[in-house]
């Protein structure tokens, strides 16, 4: 070994290898600058390494034959030889040296200067598609290919697609007679909502195929963007040039996220044929309706006509759940699961996250999901929307009123995204909030009755109730449904009030109007309300009689829970355990914790109050819901534990928000927080501080001078 280093430091391939790396290395560094700068093709980066490494050992193999002598270039001659190359020697070695520190210095120069690709970050897109001009006379196509155009343009991160059913709704609000989204009805819709651009598509006949163009539009100024064109040679052939057009909007836009060696078709529609596709988009223009046993009948109609449809098979999931059918549902939803290859990436997430919200209710899965789609995707408008709602449902308000917040500062002139973050701030006990952002959204659109919600929880919580009457009397205007909610806020409020009598007055006008409208589930809280207060006027019998009516019309959590608490109050405890035994039956933890909570108020009424709060305490555990804090309070001061009780009303009080609509359906129920000030007053009593208890009482009597259950002993207790 000894020998081979010295031979070879003799024939100079030491320094021939050092000088060729050294060049090398600064041509490759020169080269990753260049070449990009001349748009020159990725291959020929390649080909310059693969050159430079195939030449390192020939440069060795030359190095260890060859001499640069003051002769030229010899063969290496005999080892004692004592000729030396020109640059042999010192001279040589700093040569390489030289060469090599160059090198190290440009390439950490260009390291230093260059970092990172940096990705530009495109500001979000709002796209609304019109209805297509249909030339062809085929209603096959009718609704077909917006869906499908909709669905490639949303795989740009920055680009979301207004949902076209919703724009069809204020199209009708807009103009009653209008049956069309016209390209001058979307562009009106577009302007009033914000939406960046208008696509106008149209599809006629060219021969045996078909010729479709789309246009993108300033909804504003009326201006053509860009316009776009793609032929079909075939009936079956028109879902890929769709996607094939969705790929040049996206490239339009300044999606750099399209990969051209890929079909821009590959993520858009999946359905085998056409007629699968028409089928499904039919389902969802009949669930958007809120006919979802029609919905149900026209997904399986899609899943008939192609077997591995997965997106059709997570919407008739998601119906069939929505009309009590179970097993269809669990059926669909694990084959949809089961081909989540066939959905775009951006449906995938947004299928995980409405399985886990509405089916699974596992709101952590769903808040996953949802926050993967929005970091992924953060134009998408309704990721944003869901990550709210889910963090609602799991009963943090604080992140949903971030959330919403978020989603509002991105599309500022949403209607349903402001009235969200008004709900939200209302729920996080933030009236204040609440109430200046429920006044915007009726300013931008005075039907939408849900903004006149918060107005009037924000009213009646600051003593303004001449306030919350005029919104729930403004409410009336948001046509059918918000009179019906009208007639239970204004219901609501009298009960607070402890007005009873002109409390029934008004639900028996509003059950009449939602009698005649159908809306049974609506009739069943007027009815839960009515029995409420006629059981503060001692009238057991007929409170009783009217929780029944309610649970035959609707047997929804709100009801159910309701009329059992009723039950206990009224003695009924057969019909009371009987909504506990379901709702503890139930997978979804809030369902089980009401059921827990329902159990412990019949322990309550036996006495056993120990066993009472080891069960409420065990229901906070699986779901930390106001009602049961306001439950375990008055527990605890049954048991003797007036500071427990204390602290458990004085939480209440503060997150009396959620009080507001303890259902979390924004039905309102403030009619729950009149008797607060009644337990903190006995509480305080407890402990000894007479001047806040006396207070709380004086408070609720002015609250309700008119009489229920506890004011009398109020009265007694501030002799």
């Amino acid at each position: 070994m000894p020998n081979l280093i010295r031979e070879l430091r003799r024939r100079e391939v030491f320094r021939a290898t050092g000088l060729y790396v050294g060049v090398v290395w600064i041509l490759i560094e020169a080269a990753s600058v260049l070449l990009p700068a001349f748009d020159a093709p990725e291959w020929v980066m390649r080909a310059l390494i693969i050159v430079a490494i195939i030449g390192l050992p020939v440069v060795i193999v030359l190095a260890w034959i060859f001499d640069v002598t003051d002769k030229g270039i010899e063969v290496q001659g005999d080892p004692t030889d004592t000729i030396v190359a020109p640059l042999g020697g010192r001279k040589m070695d700093f040569a390489v040296i030289g060469v090599l520190s160059v090198a190290l210095i440009f390439s950490i120069y260009l390291n230093i200067t260059s970092g990172p690709d940096v990705v530009e970050e495109l500001e979000p897109i709002s796209i609304l598609i019109a209805d297509f001009d249909n030339k062809t006379g085929q209603e096959l196509f009718d609704g077909l290919l917006e869906q499908a155009l909709n669905i490639g343009i949303e795989s740009a991160p920055h680009i979301t697609a207004y949902e076209r059913n919703s724009a069809k709704k204020i199209a009708t609000r807009l103009q009653p007679d209008s049956t069309v989204l016209s390209p001058a009805m979307a562009s009106l819709v577009a302007v009033r909502e914000g939406i960046n651009m208008v696509l106008i598509g149209s599809i006629e006949p060219a021969g045996a195929g078909f010729d479709i163009g789309v246009a993108g539009v300033d909804p504003t100024e009326g201006r053509t963007l860009f316009e776009i064109k793609q032929n079909a040679d075939s009936t079956e052939a028109v879902l890929q040039a769709i996607g094939e057009l969705s790929g040049g909007v996206r490239e339009e836009l300044g999606d750099v996220t399209l990969d051209s060696s890929d079909s821009p078709f590959a993520e858009t529609f999946t359905a085998a044929s056409i007629e699968a596709a028409r089928a499904y988009v039919n389902g969802g223009q009949l669930a958007f309706a809120g006919n979802y046993e029609a919905a149900v009948e026209a997904y399986q109609e899609a899943i008939r006509l192609d077997k591995n449809f997965g997106r059709a098979y997570a919407s008739l999931g998601l119906s069939a759940h929505r009309v009590g059918l179970g097993d269809v549902s669990e059926e669909a939803w694990q084959k949809a699961l089961s081909l989540m290859d066939t959905m775009t990436e951006r449906e995938k997430l947004r299928t995980l996250g409405v399985y886990y919200a509405s089916v699974t209710r596992n709101y952590s899965s769903a808040i996953e999901s949802f926050s993967q789609l929005v970091e992924k995707y953060p134009a998408d408008a309704p990721g944003h929307n869901n990550l709210a709602v889910v963090y609602f449902y799991a009963l943090d308000f604080d992140k949903a009123r971030a959330q919403g917040e978020k989603i509002l500062n991105i599309y500022p002139d949403r209607t349903i995204f402001r009235s969200n973050f008004a709900l939200y701030a209302m729920y996080a006990t933030d009236f204040e909030t609440a109430d200046a952002q429920a006044r915007l959204v009726v300013e931008q659109d005075a039907a939408f009755y849900k903004g006149y919600l918060p107005q009037a929880i924000a009213a009646l919580d600051s003593g303004n109730v001449s306030g919350a009457t005029t919104a729930y009397e403004e409410m009336k205007l948001g046509g059918a449904r918000g009179v019906s909610l009208a007639y239970v806020g204004l219901a609501d409020a009298s009960v607070y009030l402890g007005q009873f009598v002109g409390a029934l007055v008004l639900l028996e006008q509003g059950i009449a109007a939602d009698d005649a409208t159908g809306n049974q589930r609506a009739a069943a809280t007027k009815h839960m309300i009515r029995a409420q207060a006629l059981l503060e006027q001692g009238k057991e019998l007929e409170a009783l009689e009217a929780a029944r009516r309610a649970l035959e019309l609707d047997e929804g959590d709100a009801t159910s829970v309701a009329a059992a608490m009723l039950f206990v109050a009224a003695g009924d405890n057969e019909s009371a355990g009987a909504i506990a035994e379901r709702l503890s039956n139930q997978l979804q933890p809030q369902r089980r914790a009401y059921g827990a909570m329902l159990v412990a108020l019949q322990e309550l009424a036996a006495g056993n109050t120990v066993n009472a709060v080891d069960t409420l305490n065990a229901a906070l555990e699986l779901s930390d819901l106001w009602l049961i804090r306001l439950q375990l309070g008055k527990a605890y001061l049954q048991a003797g534990y007036a500071a427990e009780a204390l602290a458990e009303f004085e939480a209440a009080k503060s997150r009396r928000g959620e009080a507001s609509a303890i259902f979390l359906n924004d039905v309102p129920t403030f009619r729950y927080l009149a008797e607060l000030p009644y337990w903190t007053a006995l509480a305080q009593f407890e402990i000894g501080m007479t001047d806040a208890a006396r207070q709380n009482l004086e408070s609720f009597l002015e609250l309700r001078p008119n009489g229920g259950i506890l004011v009398a002993d109020a009265r007694e207790r501030l002799q």
